[in-house]
């Protein structure tokens, strides 16, 4: 990707639009559209366990073994770390699940298992990580407005640089939404804190990503940029479910699997 000194890039795009990125995107938003479902940030241990039950039915797809395995995780409670939980307007079902956790705190999960380089040092960043949907058409449609969380939550905490890591075929899916390798191109990296399994470390600035998107004629930019979207809610929530939960508590079972 781009080796872009990340504090030009922000100052200059200050200076250009006297703005965050994020405000000034709901300047020029030109449509309103309900969704089928909520987006906000887990605010309760019920809430909690609904969003692992979406992970443990997602990687249950892919990777049984690790699925089967999968509970309330520390990382859930981390200071600077948000879970967001995506529920069925129709049943409040979960449909979609995607932690974020901000290095303001502490480094991210990936510092785990490799040494970012010097150009992402010093910078804000949040990584995206458990992201897991339910399959077929409504999941597409929720990973999408995950993604769109995601980049406003960003907004909200005055983040340089977005960053995932992703696994084959996945990370297919992170290219065409413009992020760009950390390493080499295409490098695929064992990561020691997700048991060995090769990801591809990839990111993304922040403050441009409107004008890149909007330089390649993104099919999602509309959605991601243009359309209000009074569903994704990310005010913030008393986070102090967190602080308060001694362990992890074991997940149980809703009705019909949710």
């Amino acid at each position: 990707m781009d080796r872009l000194n990340p504090s030009v890039l922000i100052s200059e795009f200050h200076n250009e639009h006297g703005a965050n990125p994020a405000v000034q995107d709901t300047l020029s938003l030109q449509n309103t559209e309900r969704l089928p479902f909520t987006i906000r940030i887990v605010s309760d241990d019920h809430s909690l366990q609904k969003a692992v039950i979406m992970r443990k039915m997602a990687y249950g797809r892919h990777l049984p073994e690790f699925a089967s395995s999968m509970t309330v995780e520390e990382g859930d409670h981390e200071p600077g770390t948000v879970v967001l939980l995506a529920e069925s307007k129709l049943d409040g079902g979960p449909l979609g699940t995607m932690r974020i956790q901000t290095n303001r705190y502490a480094p991210l999960a990936v510092e785990q298992s490799v040494q970012l380089p010097d150009w992402l040092l010093g910078t804000r960043m949040a990584e995206a990580t458990r992201l897991g949907v339910s399959g077929g058409m409504i999941g597409r449609m929720v990973k999408i407005a995950l993604c769109k969380a995601l980049f406003m939550y960003c907004g909200q905490q005055s983040i340089d640089w977005m960053v995932i890591t992703a696994r084959s075929p996945l990370d297919r899916e992170y290219e065409a939404m413009l992020f760009g390798d950390v390493f080499g191109k295409n490098e695929f990296l064992p990561m020691s804190h997700v048991g060995g399994m090769p990801h591809r470390v990839m990111a993304k600035p922040v403050a441009v990503a409107r004008e890149r998107w909007a330089a390649v004629n993104h099919p999602l930019f509309k959605f991601v940029f243009q359309t209000q979207h009074p569903d994704i809610d990310l005010r913030p929530v008393d986070l102090s479910f967190q602080r308060e939960t001694v362990g992890c508590p074991e997940v149980v079972d809703f009705e019909h699997g949710r």
